[in-house]
């Protein structure tokens, strides 16, 4: 048997958070659950458009922590939920980091800011960065607006968009393309 996407629960501008709450599709949780729905979409567009294997499975690994950030996120934090969310771990975090090191040895040190750029496997990983640091952004709202979040949730977030930032110029490096510097006027 299959369900209906549609509800109809939210036609009027609300939406309810995992434990039952109602929120305006406006609040600032929906807002950065959403954020990282898209940053996920946008992982699985570079995903699809890279040719080494490694950096594939990196990404795959990334969409499944994306889409538990999502959970947690969508979560009422005042209530306690039969669900059993997954967590992100320190491991995940560290597991970036080794990928940043690994793809750095690659390649040549950087002396100046790039321009996103120079093939669309590129421009897709830079917008992908760029989404993740408003995901980011927006989970940091959260935060100052004493909403409950995990901690590591803004430490995986601010490696990931380190991580998309050194995979696009390695993605470079492997096609043979150079980064782009940008060079001031004048």
């Amino acid at each position: 048997m299959s369900f209906k996407i549609y509800t109809k629960t939210g036609d009027k501008g609300t939406t309810s958070l995992i434990g039952g709450t109602k929120v305006p599709k406006s609040h600032l949780r929906i807002e950065a659950y959403g954020t990282i729905d898209e940053l996920n979409s946008n992982i699985g567009l570079c995903k699809d458009s890279l040719d080494d294997e490694q950096s594939r499975k990196v990404l795959q690994d990334v969409q499944w922590q994306l889409f538990s950030i999502g959970a947690a996120l969508a979560c009422d934090p005042a209530k306690e939920t039969k669900l059993h969310i997954p967590d992100i771990h320190e491991s995940d975090i560290i597991a970036l980091e080794k990928e940043i090191d690994r793809m750095n040895e690659a390649l040549p040190p950087l002396k100046y800011f790039i321009l996103p750029g120079g093939h669309s496997t590129i421009s897709f990983l830079h917008i992908a960065r760029c989404v993740c640091r408003r995901a980011e952004r927006c989970c940091v709202h959260l935060e100052t607006e004493k909403e409950k979040i995990a901690p590591l949730i803004l430490m995986y977030l601010n490696r990931l968009s380190d991580y998309l930032f050194v995979l696009a110029r390695y993605a470079g490096h492997l096609l043979k393309i150079e980064d782009v510097p940008w060079k001031p006027r004048g």
